[in-house]
Order: structure tokens, then C-alpha cells, then sequence
């Protein structure tokens, strides 16, 4: 377990017990992402808890252990819950079963709880949704699997990639320096969480026995959530992010979500379906590459272009961005950059007969780049790993099993990020 979930609830000790505002305590319990809670050395089923202190009718609740109802469970551990005119006893691992997950959250009691604010929470909880969608999902990707946290020269960036798209958004920090990869189950729920919160304070702490690693910690008024970060090198993206653009176009992403979203009904195949972008004349027209279906856009250009974006990730990517956006292309072959507000996105060209006869027409220095990267992938076939070029990520291997569906992954987008 990476995580770990304290609930800093405001209330005052009662002998070997406390006594809180029931209001306060669902509501940290209703915003806590884990299943079980551990309440005075008793854990308990987190969604259970929730459901019976909401149908109490009082609005205090007192909580003291090895309260027993009855001569039969004086010797039986239990907690007893009095609120108003109810009186209830819980046994340890209450509302547990043999499929709740193992992931624990702690009430902690305290005359009160003041959070010194140093991001937006709801800011964080934007940025966050931006990022999450494009981290990668695959078990043989961990470094990707995971959301990096850089603070950095008065910055809190967070970047997610899965291979082949890039997220990247940053907010004001000035709470000094550091990094901490956060794998994406350990986020699930933290969005939802963040959106109700009324202050939040990120900060980084070391980690281990020899301390070197950090822990990223986000405080709430209610909750304190810490995380240790996960070993691995992230990518350098600052190098992946395109510099140069031959067509820069300014255009509604509400309208062209929906031209995408008409254009993967038409065709029936989903996220699979190819989308044609061509950009001139103050507008993009989307279409299907059999031409099936066509969409045109209003939008303003500096010059004309032309991509294919696979249908999926062009609409999750038109999504995250929301509003008005700026689409950054250098031409078919190349990454395409997504700008909307500081938010910046990469997503990768799918590969057409104009785009690939371009992709060939390279440089000396490029051929014998690409003779490198054929010796490698000769060395893989004779039981060597491969190289952070084959795999698309630094310092990671894959299996000979795992390299049919990269081969795979690539005919449909062909550069890897």
C-alpha cells in the first residue's frame, strides 16, 4: 500500500473515546477514497460507517471503545456509537468482506485543524482531470502507469503520458522544490475529493530508510493525504513538446467534439475511426479517409495543414482541453500540439501515404539514426532486451511477448512518445 489517508476531524477527546459533529465526520468520511477506516484501533467498512451514521438523527456523535450492550459481549471488542436518542455497537472488521479492498484511512480527533492553502483545490482537481486520462494503463509501462509531480521554479507541474500523448499543466507554487511519481490507482477518486475541499496545501516529503525518495502530501481541511512516490525514471518531456509550427488554428472545441463524435457514430467503429484534419480557408474540415462523412468548422489559421488523428484520442484530447483551442502542427508526419490556457497536450499523427513518404524523405543524420535503431531491434530478436528508443520510455524493458502488441499499437500510431 503507497497510500495513506488520515481524516482530521474538529472534536474533543472523551475519556478513551471523542465526541464530533456528525456532519463533519461523514462528510470527511463521504470525501475519503479508501474502503476501510480504522476508528479508535477498530476498522470498520468505510461505506458502511457512512450509511449508519447518515440514518442516525442527532447531530453529536460520541464514539468510545469496548462499550458492550449486554453481559453476552462484555468480553467481545466493540465500539459503542451514541447519537441522540441511538446507541449502537460495532465489532472490528464491521461492514468488511472478503472483496473489500485493502486500502485504510485513519480518524484522527483534534481540537481543530487549520490548513495553510498554497494551491486552488479546485484548480488542483482541473489540472488533475486534465492529466489523468492520458496516463498509461498498461502493467508494462510502471513509470508511465504513473501522474509525475514536479515543483519546480514556482511551479506545480503535472505531467501524464501513456506512449503516445503527452499532457502537461502547471499552477503557482512557491513552497520550494520536488518530484514524486503517483501511480494512477492510487489517484482514482481524488478529482471527486479535491472538488469539495475548501483549501488544499501540497508539499513533498522524504521517504524510506535512506531517504531517497520523496512522498507527496496533500492537506485538506478535513483530509490528509500522502502518498509514497514510486521508484523509476519519468521521461524528459520538455523534449517531446514541439517548438516549431507551420499551421497554427484557433477553433471551438464544444462544435468540433461534436463533428468527431457524428463521424465515430457514421462509421460504427468507434474510437478506432481514423479522422482526416484538413485546415485553410478559415475553416477544418474533419472527415473519414473513405470519405464516408465530412464535417466543416469555422476557425481561424495562419496557413493550411493537413493530419490524421486517430478518432478517440483527437476526442478525449478536444475534451480536456474545453473552450476555444489552439491546434499546433509542423506537418503530417510530426507530433501535433493541443494549447488551451496553459494546458498543453501531445498527441501523435496516425500514419497515411502522404505522411509516410514525407516521414522518408529524411536527412543523412536521420538514416543513420534509423540503421541504429534496426541494429537494435536485430539484437532484441536474438533474446537481448531493447533499447528506450524500441520501447518508447526510459530505462524500460519488454518482454518478446509484449512486442507483437507494441507492433501493433505502432501501425496505428506510428511514433512513439
Amino acid at each position: 500500500m503507497t497510500k495513506i489517508e488520515q481524516l482530521n476531524i474538529g472534536g474533543k477527546r472523551s475519556g478513551d473515546g471523542f465526541v464530533a459533529h456528525k456532519a463533519m465526520l461523514t462528510d470527511a468520511l463521504s470525501r475519503a477514497v479508501s474502503d476501510r477506516v480504522i476508528l479508535l484501533d477498530f476498522t470498520v467498512g468505510r461505506k458502511g460507517l457512512l450509511g449508519y451514521l447518515k440514518a442516525l438523527s442527532g447531530n453529536v456523535v460520541k464514539v468510545t471503545p469496548n462499550g458492550s450492550a449486554s453481559e453476552t459481549q462484555t468480553a467481545e471488542k466493540c465500539l459503542k456509537v451514541v447519537c441522540g436518542d441511538t446507541t449502537g455497537h460495532l465489532s472490528d472488521s464491521e461492514w468488511i468482506g472478503e472483496n473489500t479492498p485493502m486500502t485504510v484511512c485513519q480518524v484522527k480527533v483534534c481540537p481543530s485543524n487549520s490548513v495553510k492553502p498554497n494551491v486552488g483545490a479546485t484548480e488542483l482537481a482541473d489540472v488533475l482531470a486534465r492529466v489523468l486520462p492520458f496516463v498509461a494503463t498498461e502493467d508494462t509501462r510502471p513509470t508511465l502507469q504513473c501522474v509525475n509531480f514536479v515543483a519546480k521554479d514556482g511551479k506545480l507541474t503535472l505531467v501524464g503520458a501513456d506512449g503516445y500523448r503527452l499532457a502537461i499543466e502547471s499552477l503557482d507554487y512557491d513552497d520550494g522544490e520536488g518530484q514524486a511519481l503517483i501511480t494512477l490507482d492510487d489517484l482514482k477518486g481524488m478529482v471527486s475529493a479535491l472538488r469539495r475541499a475548501k483549501r488544499a496545501r501540497v508539499s513533498f516529503e522524504k521517504s524510506g530508510e535512506s531517504l531517497d525518495g520523496e512522498s507527496l502530501v496533500i492537506d485538506t481541511e478535513l483530509i490528509r493525504y500522502k502518498w509514497m512516490g514510486s521508484q523509476g525514471s519519468y521521461p524528459d518531456y520538455d523534449k517531446l513538446i514541439p517548438t516549431e509550427h507551420n499551421t497554427v488554428v484557433h477553433f471551438d472545441t464544444v462544435e468540433a467534439l461534436k463533428a468527431v463524435n457524428a463521424l465515430k457514430a457514421l462509421t460504427g467503429s468507434g474510437d478506432d475511426c481514423p479522422v482526416d484534419l484538413t485546415i485553410g480557408n478559415g475553416k477544418i474540415v474533419m472527415a473519414c479517409p473513405d470519405d464516408k462523412g465530412r464535417a466543416e468548422l469555422i476557425a481561424d489559421a495562419n496557413s493550411e495543414g493537413q493530419v490524421r488523428l486517430d478518432g478517440g484520442y483527437l476526442a478525449q484530447a478536444l475534451k480536456a482541453c474545453g473552450g476555444m483551442v489552439d491546434l499546433m502542427l509542423t506537418n503530417a508526419s510530426s507530433p501535433v500540439l493541443f494549447a488551451s490556457n496553459g494546458y498543453r497536450l501531445v498527441v501523435m499523427p496516425m500514419m497515411t501515404a502522404a505522411s509516410k513518404a514525407e516521414a522518408e524523405a529524411e536527412t543523412p543524420a536521420e538514416a543513420e539514426a534509423d540503421l541504429t535503431a534496426e541494429k537494435a531491434e536485430a539484437e532484441a530478436k536474438t533474446g537481448e532486451t531493447e533499447t528506450p528508443a524500441e520501447t518508447g520510455e526510459t530505462g524500460e524493458t519488454e518482454t518478446p511477448a509484449e512486442k507483437p502488441k507494441r507492433q501493433r499499437r505502432r501501425a496505428k500510431q506510428p511514433v512513439a512518445v
